[in-house]
């Protein structure tokens, strides 16, 4: 039994944060960092069934072209990645009213839709990258067992190598997609690459506006980066938690983004929802396919 100081029920029956229940959510699920896009992916929806918000946690679950759909809007962070798949495994995966884990396990389909930064000068502005890997700069999964079981443990030793890593900092971690998601959303619209979840926009991204940074070499170095024929492609603050946390659990994971500013370029585009419109289409069509 799960104690009640470990996993909170509120007195509707919702989890604790996600103010959600068990049976209100779909088997895939749609995660965006900005509440605000949650409705706009639902104004593509046929029907809505489930809508439901607290603090930042904003969810509709309904239909899209005959697939029942979730999307749930995280916040910024793996931080706040770590609430929402702990309680979204939780509602398919324990019985709220016995408090036990269920001997059936379900398998949720958990596909981010977000924005990202460049690092690499020929991944220009409005590029379409799917997260191949996930190399978390948060530390989050270093908190769990058997993360080296869900990890790619020769890539993070040869990081830490290439880039000199300040053992100050948390030890990197590197998670897979789900090959299946890939196969499922991949095209000729969209590449390739690597991403880098920050715990923070500024320093953690390599931004200096008043305080100077610990390594002031690391995004050049990152930059330069090669293995095996694979780059980082670019900076996010979420996917790194949904990879390993899944995998975890044994959910399916996959990270998608359009790419709102190139770092080494130096530019950014600030009116990019047109773009994110287009990307939300693409990956609602291609998963009600």
């Amino acid at each position: 039994m799960i104690a009640s100081s470990e996993l909170i029920i509120n007195p509707d029956g919702s989890i604790f944060h996600l103010h959600l229940k068990p049976g209100e959510i779909a088997d895939t699920i749609l995660l965006v960092g900005d509440p605000g896009r949650a409705d706009m992916i639902a104004r593509f929806f046929d029907s809505i069934e489930v809508k439901k918000e607290n603090r930042e946690f904003v969810s509709r679950t309904g239909t899209y072209h005959g697939k029942r759909i979730t999307v749930l809007a995280t916040g910024i962070g793996t931080d706040n990645i770590d609430i929402v798949v702990t309680e979204l495994d939780a509602l398919v995966n324990v019985d709220f009213t016995t408090r036990e884990i269920k001997p059936e396990k379900k398998s949720l389909n958990l596909i981010r839709i977000g924005t990202s930064g460049s690092l690499q000068p020929d991944i220009p502005i409005g590029t379409f990258v799917i997260s191949k890997k996930s190399i978390g700069f948060d530390g989050l999964l270093n908190f769990y067992a058997h993360r080296d079981n869900v990890s790619d443990l020769d890539f993070e030793t040869y990081f830490m190598n290439a880039t000199h890593w300040n053992q100050s900092l948390a030890s990197p971690y590197v998670v897979d997609c789900s090959e299946e998601l890939h196969q499922l959303i991949a095209g000729n619209d969209t590449v390739d690459g690597i991403n880098i979840s920050a715990p923070g926009f500024y320093g953690p991204q390599g931004r200096v506006v008043r305080l100077p940074l610990a390594d002031p070499m690391l995004n050049e170095k990152i930059e330069k980066f090669s293995y095996n024929g694979q780059r980082i492609t670019n900076y996010e603050m979420e996917s790194s938690a949904i990879y390993g946390l899944s995998r975890l659990l044994g959910h399916k994971a996959l990270t998608i983004c359009t790419i709102i500013a190139n770092r080494v370029n130096l530019k950014a585009n600030e009116t990019y929802k047109d773009a994110m419109e287009v990307l939300i289409k693409l990956v609602l069509n291609r998963i009600s396919a």
